[in-house]
């Protein structure tokens, strides 16, 4: 079984990290590590953090930001800080509140095949037969338009960037991970515009996968608003630019 190490980035999050699940999956996958990243947090989150690495010493870490530094810089961070010190095949990082459950790991881990061959594997949000994802239907179709203009942005067909559920192999932490990151709010487009950049379109569909996810349910209490999305054309152009694509 591949050892997998999960950076959950946390910014007040003491009434959305569904503690118990964490410890009940930690304790059933001797196999999976996580690093639970404060993001510089006002309310009891660190709290929380120390609590669990109290209670699983050898699966859960807490490391601590004392500034916010936003999503982006505590998924950095705590990627570079758990390939230095965690003995991992496979490195990613999983939105705390758990929208994508932990369970959908086991799912993720059928891919990685034990050899390496997928760089990115990526949780996508395809509501299909067989699957529940529960998802409100505006951020739906601003998903799809989101979508499609990172498509046209990159040159590549990529359904759902967004997602917070991905998987790295180890062998690309420190190039993909070492500069800060140009857009605030879209991160995960900027890994796959740095991985084009890095080894080209054909290896990126080679070494990129999108799975599309079991389940995935809606969490209230979000951080990203549906307001944010005016700042989307920008932030492309942005990393466009930047990476020259």
């Amino acid at each position: 079984m591949q050892k997998i190490c999960l950076i959950i980035p946390c910014f007040n999050e003491e009434h959305r990290l569904p503690v118990a699940e964490i410890e009940a999956f930690l304790k059933q996958h001797p196999h999976v590590f996580m690093l639970g990243v404060n993001d510089g947090s006002t309310d009891q989150t660190l709290r929380i953090l120390k609590t669990l690495e109290n209670t699983l010493p050898q699966q859960f870490v807490a490391f601590n930001m004392p500034k916010n530094s936003g999503k982006a810089e505590a998924v950095r961070s705590g990627m570079l800080h758990a390939h230095a010190h965690f003995d991992a095949e496979y490195l990613g990082f999983w939105d705390a509140d758990m929208s994508t459950p932990l369970s959908e790991l086991n799912w993720f881990s059928a891919f990685s095949g034990g050899t390496l061959r997928h760089r990115i594997i990526m949780g996508s949000r395809i509501s299909r037969m067989g699957s529940n994802i529960d998802r409100k239907m505006m951020r739906h179709y601003l998903g799809r338009v989101f979508a499609t203009f990172t498509s046209i942005i990159l040159k590549l067909k990529v359904y759902d960037t967004q997602c917070g559920a991905k998987l790295f192999s180890k062998d690309i932490i420190p190039t993909l991970f070492a500069d800060t990151f140009k857009s605030k709010w879209f991160f995960d487009v900027e890994l796959l515009a740095r991985h084009i950049k890095l080894y080209g379109h054909d290896k990126t569909y080679e070494y990129v996968l999108e799975i599309p996810l079991n389940r995935w349910i809606e969490v209230k209490g979000s951080k990203l608003k549906a307001s944010d999305f005016l700042k989307v054309p920008l932030e492309l152009m942005k990393i466009k630019r930047h990476y020259k694509l």
